[in-house]
C-alpha cells in the first residue's frame, strides 16, 4: 500500500476563515485508489512553514507520496512551487508538465499553473493546484503512474 501525506497550503483555510475543499477531495480519491493517508496538515502560504512540513512528511514520517493543494498560481504568496524544488533532491517535470497539458483540455488557465513535482530522499512531492476540480482533474491523470514511480523510488527497476 503506498502511504501518502497531504499538505494544503493557504493563508484563509490555515486561519480558519475559508474551509478547506481540495484536501479532502485529494484524500477522498487517494483513499477510493487504496493509499493509506497517513496525515493531512493545513499551513499558511509561508516558505519556511512549507519547507518544514515537507521535511517532516519526507524524512521523519517517511510517506512514499505527499501531494500539495494550493499555492501554485501566479499571486504574491504563491510560493508552494519554491519550497517543494528547495527540498528536493531531483525534480520529476513530467508529472507537472502533464497535469497542465490535461488541464488545457479543459481551461486556457491551466496554463499558469506553476505546479512543481520532485523527489526528496524516497519521497515524490507533487504540487497540485488550489481548486477541488483542478485537484480532481489533475489526479484522474497522474494516479495511474504513482504506483510505478513509488517503486522505482524503491530501486525495484522499471
Amino acid at each position: 500500500m503506498i502511504r501518502a501525506a497531504i499538505l494544503t497550503v493557504s493563508d484563509s483555510c490555515s486561519e480558519g476563515t475559508r474551509d478547506d475543499l481540495s484536501g479532502p477531495a485529494i484524500k477522498e480519491i487517494l483513499e477510493a485508489n487504496k493509499f493509506e493517508v497517513c496525515q493531512t496538515k493545513i499551513v499558511p502560504d509561508d516558505h519556511d512553514a512549507i519547507v518544514h512540513e515537507l521535511e517532516y512528511f519526507a524524512d521523519e514520517l517517511a510517506v512514499d507520496i505527499v501531494l500539495t493543494t494550493g499555492g501554485t498560481g501566479l499571486g504574491p504568496g504563491d510560493i508552494t512551487p519554491e519550497a517543494t524544488e528547495a527540498v528536493c533532491n531531483k525534480m520529476v517535470p513530467g508529472l507537472a508538465e502533464t497535469m497542465r497539458a490535461q488541464g488545457l483540455k479543459k481551461t486556457p488557465n491551466a496554463i499558469l499553473s506553476r505546479s512543481a513535482a520532485g523527489v526528496r530522499g524516497d519521497t515524490l512531492i507533487i504540487n497540485l493546484p488550489g481548486s477541488q476540480k483542478a485537484v480532481r482533474q489533475c489526479l484522474d491523470v497522474i494516479l495511474p503512474v504513482l504506483s510505478h514511480a513509488v517503486k522505482m523510488m524503491q530501486g525495484q527497476g522499471h
